[in-house]
């Protein structure tokens, strides 16, 4: 049994965004996430795609940005419990009893969820062999955009994604777009750009097509395309990309009584606490009047909810709000020297 101040669950930008926060009002927190590493979506998804609005940090990637949070919070000596799932919930005593898949138990006053999605999978590619060829020539996420440098690789997909990284693959690769619409779901911008890249001959557009069957034994060679009125075309190509977006599940969190909206999870603007005394609610996961989906949005409710952890961890505390720059007892709890 683990007792703390406050569990957090899920250890992207926004949940380690909480644990410095709390950490500096003298809280300790544990992390719980489902994923084998820290980073949330940012690690999973686009590690090595650009990140442009981050106060501060013209620009960075999902890697370097939890990379930077990472050692922001490392005077606080967090515990990380990855490839966990928190499964059962319980409020025993005006304390959260909290339960994984690998049985372990926290007891906590507070729960900050900052899930994101919740947990989430990506959507594959339809076709049955295709299999065969997952996390070896096919992926549907970049770790390392080098390992397609000089190589023949289809993307499919007219989103964000999918058109960021054709972008971005077509310096160094042979690039094949594919999508099952003429036009692209992706920001305009992007759309106008990749087209001016077609009509350099950087990047190869095939719409409206969608994925017929791949050939090839031990690895793929080629892949057939099928336009909608029944025409066919032969692709030799090395990788394929899936950008199909995401099939989010909010796994055990549905079955808390959280009154869900639409896989979203409703808080007050003033601590992002939601119905449940004691359980917070940041990051994509949540939902209110005028929410924006930005991890900076994530930051600032971190932050309030962080404070409100306080009253119900120290009920007989009266909190004093300090800023960072001033606090001496800040600075000590960061390891600030007088010469820093």
């Amino acid at each position: 049994m683990i007792k703390t101040d406050v569990l957090v669950i899920g250890a992207g930008p926004v949940g380690l965004f909480a644990v410095h926060q709390l950490g500096i009002i003298g809280l300790k927190a544990e992390i719980v996430d489902n994923l084998d590493k820290v980073g949330g979506q940012c690690i999973e998804l686009y590690p090595d795609k650009p990140i442009y609005d981050i106060p501060a940090i013209p620009k960075c990637t999902g890697e370097s940005l939890t990379k930077n949070l990472l050692e922001q919070i490392k005077p606080f000596q967090t515990n990380f419990h990855l490839n966990e799932r928190v499964q059962e919930i319980s409020k025993e005593n005006n304390q959260w009893k909290i339960k994984t898949n690998k049985n372990k138990i926290f007891i906590s006053p507070n729960i900050i969820i900052a899930g994101g999605v919740g947990s989430f999978e990506p959507r594959k590619f339809s076709i049955k062999e295709a299999d065969l060829y997952e996390n070896k020539e096919i992926f549907y996420s970049v770790k390392d955009k080098n390992f397609f440098k000089g190589k023949k690789v289809c993307i499919f997909g007219g989103g964000d994604s999918a058109l960021d990284w054709a972008i971005e693959l077509s310096k160094f690769a042979d690039i094949t777009l594919v999508h099952r619409r003429s036009e692209f779901r992706g920001a305009e911008h992007s759309a106008q750009l990749i087209r001016k890249l077609e009509k350099e001959g950087k990047v190869k557009i095939k719409t409206p097509f969608q994925i017929q069957s791949i050939s090839g034994k031990d690895k793929i060679n080629s892949i057939t395309i099928k336009s909608e009125n029944g025409k066919t075309e032969e692709i030799k190509t090395d990788f394929l990309l899936g950008f199909f977006g995401l099939i989010m599940k909010l796994g055990p969190i549905a079955e808390w009584g959280l009154n869900l909206n639409k896989k979203t999870i409703p808080v007050n603007t003033e601590n992002f606490q939601t119905n449940k005394e004691g359980i917070f609610a940041i990051g994509d996961i949540c939902t209110y009047p005028g929410k924006l989906k930005l991890i900076l949005s994530g930051f600032h409710e971190g932050a309030l909810a962080a404070r409100a952890c306080f009253k119900l961890a120290r009920p007989n505390e009266k909190y004093r709000f300090e800023f960072t720059t001033t606090s001496k007892n800040i600075q000590e709890k960061l390891g600030v020297k007088k010469s820093d």
